[in-house]
Formats: structure tokens, sequence, C-alpha cells
């Protein structure tokens, strides 16, 4: 059976990342994603996930500028000094966190695309080689098109095209059901395709990335393919709650989320 991570990034507004530790861990959660663990310390970090007693699954790569629309600096030609000093960080969080992934994020397309894939290929390898000596995945992922327009990569063929270019064991695909089902339609084809490469997954709903609740996207429905599928990873919960975390778990309660009907804030 999956896992269920929750994303404290994405799930909170302002509360102290202390307290979402403590709250997702009261409703049942046992690993965390924090997309950018980069404002607090690593010794911080490992205070709150020790207190918490859950477990940081995932990271992201520092972006570059993300206030003047970076997104990632892995096939950014021109960039290597600096997404190699990014990835170094990344490796040094996951490292003293015991974070067993880290997602390196491409960035938006500023050349062609073979110039574009050679240098995200390059990067690839390097980060891959750097991880090994740790036991630490790195992690790919397609984004759509409407929320990141220009990013390098955002279809699933794609990322499997760089994966093989790769070549190395421990570089897979982070799959995304939100983004797979505006990209590629049919999820649970195009996971039943791209299942070899798959060493993580994250989930949302749609339309507004809130709760998997609906139609579109039946996070429980998912849940179940993955199952029966052998998938028995984690599952991110990357979604922005309509209204609070606890207010939303409805989804999850079949799979040891509990619901509580008030936050400890409230």
């Amino acid at each position: 059976m999956p896992r269920l991570a929750a994303n404290l990034t994405m799930l909170f507004a302002d509360e102290p990342l202390p307290e979402r530790a403590e709250r997702v861990r009261a409703a049942g959660f046992r690993g965390i994603e924090i997309l950018f663990p980069y404002d607090w310390t690593a010794a911080e970090l490992k205070t709150w996930v020790r207190a918490a007693d859950v477990q940081l699954v995932l990271i992201n790569t520092p972006p570059g500028d993300w206030s003047s629309g970076e997104r990632g600096l892995a096939a950014q030609p021109g960039r290597q000094a600096d997404f190699r000093s990014a990835f170094g960080q990344a490796l040094d969080y996951a490292t003293q966190l015991a974070c067993p992934r880290i997602h390196v994020m491409a960035g938006l397309r500023s050349e062609e695309q073979a110039a574009c894939d050679a240098c995200y290929v390059d990067n690839l390898r390097h980060a891959a080689e750097e991880a090994r000596r740790f036991d630490v995945d790195v992690l790919i992922e397609p984004l759509n098109d409407r929320d990141v327009p220009g990013y390098h990569l955002s279809r699933l063929h794609h990322a499997q095209q760089v994966i093989s270019a790769v070549a190395r064991d421990n570089v897979r695909l982070q799959f995304d059901v939100y983004h797979t089902r505006i990209m590629e339609g049919d999820v649970e084809a195009a996971y039943a395709r791209f299942r070899p490469l798959v060493r993580h997954v994250q989930i949302a709903g749609l339309p507004g990335r809130h709760e998997p609740d609906g139609d579109e996207i039946d996070g429980a429905n998912v849940l179940r393919m993955l199952d029966a599928n052998g998938y028995s990873g984690w599952v991110g919960c990357e979604y922005r709650p309509r209204t609070t975390f606890e207010a939303g778990l409805g989804w999850a309660t079949d799979f040891g989320i509990t619901a509580p009907s008030e936050s400890p804030a409230s």
C-alpha cells in the first residue's frame, strides 16, 4: 500500500514549520516533503522532524532566483557552476536530514532543446554520482505548461528520454498525478507506461490544485490503482487546501489518515 507524505510547503500558509509537522503527524502522516528547506538550518529542521516523529522524504534543489522567475538550474547552459553549488547544498541538507530523494529542478528553457538537454544530462550525471555516495535518489519531474510555461521538462516521454541518456540507476521519475492529468490525460495509462521509472509520486486535485477529491482526480482511486500496480512508496500530498488542512482530509481516511474536526490553532 502506498504511504502518504504531507507537503508542508503547500498544505499550510503562514504557520511555523514545527507546528505544521506536529499537525500532519497528529493526522496520521508519517512522511513529509518540504519544497525548499533552505530558510532554516539543517540542525533546526532535524530537531523539528525528530520532535514530530516524521520522516523527511523529499526536498527540491534550490531553484535559483525565484522572484526573478527562475525555476531551476539543471537544464540551463552556462549555469553549470551554479547548478553544482545548488545541488551540493541540497545534498548537504539531504544527508544531514536522512532524506533519500532530491527533486532536481530543470528550469525554464533558455536555448534550443538539444542544448538544454545536453546540459541537463551532464548535470544529472554529476548529481547522480555525488548522490550515490550517500544512497540518495535524484528525481526529475515534468511540470505542466499551464502553471509553469516554458519549463524545460513538461512531458513524461521527454523525462524517459533524459533518464535513458543519463543512464544512472539512481536517476528516476517523480510522477505527479496533477501535472500528468493536465499534460497526458489518462493518469492510469501514463502510470502503466512509465511505472518502471517511478521512484516517487505526488498528488493534487483539479481544478485549482486543491484536495484530490473530485471527478477529474479521485485521490482514493489513484491510491488503489497504485496499490494494484505494486507501488508501496511515498505519495506526496502537494495541494492547497480549500479551507484548512484538517478539513480537507476526508479523501484519505481509508488510508490511515484521520480528519480532526478542528486544527490546534482554532
